[in-house]
């Protein structure tokens, strides 16, 4: 059987026999403890962690579980919502997303024609079938079409083709994906809204409130009828809003909301980021990148469809409707924003890169480091506050290595 061995801290390799070429024993920082630890696995999962002693370390490396973005719209020039979308750019996507420590993801489309989303989803649910990058795609997100189709709450979704809750419309969607929509996002105040949701949490589909304008009474409707989460908390939102009377202020206050917040360091002020975690803490917090395809470009002008997008080197810009299309960044850049922003440890952000998100969407193999869990493992360093990933494993696979 060839074996893989891998030592982190020192940097040796020693190949031996081991038919599916998996990681068997890989040296590190446990991210929760600061502990230094042997993590060994058989047949792409964990079998054993023990302690160990090290000296003589010149760079500190740490282990965590592979970190999960359940909300990326493309990455690397792939627009997961754009025409001629192929098996071989979601391969391509998936793995520059491994050189970032995302292991999983959901690939996420937005508001569209729906043939367009229709032929999309059935491209995604080819590639989540895929041997190579399959195991890197646990289900997808549909963000819209049913959302507010008012101006700034819309965000950057085309108003032409945002539209009511469709239940029929919806089954023939998640036809198209394969039943592997997971995740759905939409605006609790239109009209049918609650009982839409009510039938997404009875398929088993999770329903986040977000792009809407929802008061308390709907958010509460919504709640009660099994939504439990906030797309991108404080994004998808007018420029101004009532001090009082405004989505947010329901969203925060009710414990059975989980929100994904896009911890950029541009999408949110450090007071909104800061605010945010005091309220609702490491256990109910999910970060995520909200990533476009023109994640890793050029900064630069481009045309995605129809709209003409902005690329700076911190986020997407939509000029005319003066709001954000989305971010630039990987969900690895959350991770160290978070922690200068809150002052949490690696533990506690990690946590919310990985750990929530699998428990939130029942991904029982994958999101910690513990004997049964799939050997989803990065390997990485904190260089000033920001993630630098040197290598990165899926099911036990080494699927990345910075050198």
């Amino acid at each position: 059987m060839k074996t893989l061995i891998i030592s982190i801290l020192t940097g040796i390799f020693l190949f031996g026999t081991n038919s599916n070429n998996g990681l068997m024993e890989i040296e590190g920082i446990l991210y929760s403890d600061m502990g230094n630890v042997t993590i060994k696995s058989v047949d792409g999962n964990i079998s054993e962690i023990s302690r160990i002693e090290t000296q003589g370390k010149s760079e500190e490396l740490f282990v965590a579980p592979g970190l999960i973005d359940v909300q990326i719209n493309g990455y690397m020039g792939v627009d997961f919502s754009g025409p001629g979308l192929t098996i071989e750019g979601i391969r391509k996507a998936t793995k520059a997303l491994w050189k970032v420590g995302v292991t999983t993801y959901f690939p996420t489309i937005i508001t569209s024609d729906i043939d367009r989303i229709k032929e999309n989803f059935a491209v995604l649910a080819a590639a989540k079938n895929d041997p190579e990058i399959g195991k890197s795609i646990a289900g997808f997100h549909l963000e819209g079409p049913y959302i507010s189709p008012v101006k700034g709450f819309r965000g950057a979704h085309l108003e032409k083709y945002i539209k009511l809750p469709d239940w029929k419309e919806f089954q023939e969607i998640q036809k198209a994906a394969n039943n592997g929509i997971k995740l759905i996002t939409l605006a609790p105040e239109l009209e049918g809204a609650i009982s839409f949701i009510q039938k997404c949490v009875a398929t088993g589909v999770v329903v986040s409130l977000g792009h809407h304008n929802g008061s308390a009474k709907d958010i509460q409707q919504a709640v009660d009828a099994g939504a439990k989460m906030a797309t991108h908390l404080g994004n998808g939102c007018a420029n101004e809003i009532n001090r009082h009377h405004n989505p947010l202020w329901p969203q925060l206050s009710d414990d059975r909301i989980t929100p994904s917040i896009i911890a950029d360091g541009f999408h949110l002020t450090k007071e909104e980021v800061r605010s945010f975690y005091k309220v609702k803490g490491a256990d109910k917090t999910i970060l995520v990148s909200d990533a476009l395809d023109l994640a890793g470009l050029p900064v630069g002008e481009y045309t995605r469809g129809e709209r003409i997008l902005l690329l700076t080197e911190n986020v997407v810009k939509l000029p005319k409707e003066n709001v954000l299309a989305g971010a630039a960044s990987p969900i690895s850049k959350c991770v160290g924003v978070i922690m200068d922003y809150t002052q949490c440890g690696l533990r506690a952000a990690i946590q919310m890169a990985s750990t929530n998100p699998a428990e939130l969407f029942s991904l029982k193999e994958i999101g910690k480091i513990e004997p049964g869990k799939r050997a989803d493992i990065i390997q990485f360093a904190m260089v000033n506050g920001e993630m630098v990933i040197h290598k990165t494993f899926v099911a036990g696979e080494l699927v990345y290595s910075k050198q």
